[in-house]
């Protein structure tokens, strides 16, 4: 991101900042083993109907026994791009690193306490040496960190490898905040799944629809449309709603959206009448230190979700991870029901945002219950 500076005196301009209207809703019903609460949840957004949607979810998750949250994995990664002579020596390269591990491991050590060694994989086109670092990070998102470690790996491989010569800190093989296959087959952030059990009376009294037209609109709608659209590792209706209101309540970085917002829906009958829903979100980024998390909201916020919390490095992220899938689903098995009925989704928008017939003027502490 550019920085506005002043040419003559090389300073930046003063800093300003803007209000965006939050709500919190729930409480969200989560089960597991790392989350078992109900969880209030601000979601910072101008669209209004997304606060009593995503309530709706949320009441829905109370009274079918929760949510259960599940992360698969959980890593930052950064691509450093390098060029050899030859892709004779590039293999060379890569055969040598596979052997050294431990040296890679202390390089990116020396950076930070917090930061470890998971993986690393690598691309070669042409002469040219895509090397992709995968690391933990503790409570922070882990984008400087990352970048951080990779800069002092850089400078090991250009001693090591006399024969390498420098070309970018950042190869695009991250990915960071772009579109792409491989965030979600070899992992960036953390990789979470939530599902839940619908029973079909609470699926028709609650979401005012029935489990078998979920699970049609799902097939129509999220699998074959995306398809159509060319949707890159994407079958889901708004995931990038929700995580952006809870991304800019919570201090995060908001671009994180772009690869938070490649994920899945599944839907099942069970048993013949109610429903399986789940979300499959690959690319949850976000962390609980680090920049932004002075901000007084942002405090604020993390504290009412119970991601300020004096345990375990990385508990109060992960915690935060599973929060947002959790508010994912809620949000997204509500559009979903008032999809399958002709004209909810509209009558919503103009009751809440053309007649502000309830949400009249939000207050950022407001708290939406059901």
């Amino acid at each position: 991101m550019a920085i506005p500076f002043n040419a003559t005196s090389n300073t930046m301009m003063q800093e300003s900042s803007i209000s965006i209207p939050t709500k919190v809703i729930g409480p969200v019903a989560i089960v597991g083993e790392e989350v078992n609460a109900n969880v209030n949840v601000p979601l910072a957004t101008l669209e209004k109907p997304m606060w009593p949607s995503t309530n709706r979810g949320a009441s829905v998750s109370r009274h079918a026994g929760g949510i259960h949250c599940h992360i698969l994995n959980d890593s930052m990664t950064r691509s450093v791009l390098l060029q050899g002579e030859s892709a004779r020596y590039l293999q060379h390269v890569i055969h040598d690193l596979s052997k050294k591990n431990s040296e890679i491991q202390r390089t990116i050590q020396t950076t930070s306490h917090h930061i470890a060694l998971k993986d690393w994989h690598w691309q070669v086109v042409g002469n040219l040496l895509y090397f992709r670092l995968e690391v933990t990070t503790g409570d922070a998102s882990g984008h400087n960190m990352v970048t951080k470690a990779a800069d002092a790996l850089l400078q090991w491989l250009l001693a090591e490898y006399p024969k390498l010569k420098y070309v970018s800190i950042s190869g695009n093989y991250c990915v960071d905040k772009k579109v792409s296959a491989v965030n979600g087959i070899l992992g960036r952030g953390k990789y979470v799944v939530a599902e839940i059990n619908i029973p079909r009376a609470i699926c028709i009294e609650r979401l005012k629809t029935t489990p078998e037209a979920i699970v049609n609109l799902h097939i129509k709608k999220n699998l074959l449309g995306s398809s159509i659209a060319g949707g890159v590792r994407t079958a889901n209706a708004h995931f990038a709603n929700i995580l952006l209101a809870l991304y800019l309540a919570t201090g995060q970085d908001a671009a994180n959206i772009v690869e938070g917002s490649q994920g899945f829906v599944h839907t099942e009958l069970r048993d013949s009448h109610d429903l399986y829903f789940s979300v499959t979100l690959p690319n949850i980024i976000v962390g609980t230190v680090g920049n932004g998390k002075e901000l007084d909201f942002v405090r604020k916020n993390l504290e009412m979700l119970g991601c300020h919390a004096n345990t375990h490095p990385g508990s109060n992220a992960r915690r935060l991870a599973i929060i947002t899938a959790a508010t994912v689903l809620c949000g997204e098995l509500s559009l979903l029901a008032a999809q399958t009925n002709p004209g909810e989704l509209m009558r919503a928008h103009v009751d809440y945002e053309r007649g502000q017939a309830i949400y009249r003027e939000p207050h950022p502490t407001t708290t939406i219950t059901s």
